[in-house]
């Protein structure tokens, strides 16, 4: 490789969109951290508006760089591969957390458990249909359940320190981990019948 073409590996490496990503991917181990400041598992009021402040940043992020990306044409391989990794990382650990944590119990349970099954179905299927040089696009209904998704776990992070300020924090932020199960159902069986035709022509 020419030092031209070092350069300008480097430049896309390390360019904004790909920086707020890699910021994305580094909040994971940190919103972890909000919660074992003492060495074991702690949810106290000070450590859930701190780890829900690192993931309203996170989050925020999250637009960002795709929108960056596009609008400074500084798309790159390794952008396209670690937004959507970044992503799962941020929302699973943060579900395993809450779950951990006893924020997310019971029945709840199955919620969070229909999310991450989904989010590991689909990126097996996505990875699939990379080698087959197949793509399927996002729909608006997927956005809307990431939204929801994300929403739902900044209530479930601020959880009983949230309903201190706002009744039925918590009680929000499991009626919306619900909702956004029930429409990654939806959406999980819409990806995977659209990638399923690919997968029988194969």
């Amino acid at each position: 490789m020419s030092n031209t073409h070092r350069k300008m590996a480097a430049k896309e490496l390390w360019n904004i969109p790909n920086l707020l990503t890699y910021g994305r991917i580094l909040s994971v181990p940190l919103i972890v951290l909000c919660f074992y400041f003492e060495g074991r598992l702690e949810s106290s009021n000070f450590a859930r508006w701190l780890a829900l402040s690192i993931f309203v940043v996170a989050s925020i992020t999250d637009f960002f760089d795709g929108y960056l990306a596009r609008i400074w044409e500084q798309t790159s391989p390794i952008g396209k591969m670690l937004d959507p990794i970044a992503d799962k990382l941020l929302v699973s650990a943060c579900l395993l957390l809450l779950a951990a944590d006893g924020t997310i119990a019971g029945w709840a349970t199955w919620a969070a458990l229909v999310i991450l099954s989904r989010e590991i179905l689909v990126s097996g299927l996505r990875e699939y249909l990379a080698e087959l040089k197949v793509s399927v696009p996002v729909t608006q209904l997927a956005k809307w359940k990431t939204t929801v998704q994300m929403v739902s776990i900044g209530f479930l992070l601020a959880g009983p320190a949230g309903d201190i300020y706002i009744p039925n924090t918590t009680l929000i932020g499991l009626t919306l981990l619900w909702i956004a199960a029930i429409i990654t159902l939806y959406t999980g069986w819409d990806y995977f019948r659209a990638g399923l035709k690919h997968v029988v022509e194969d």
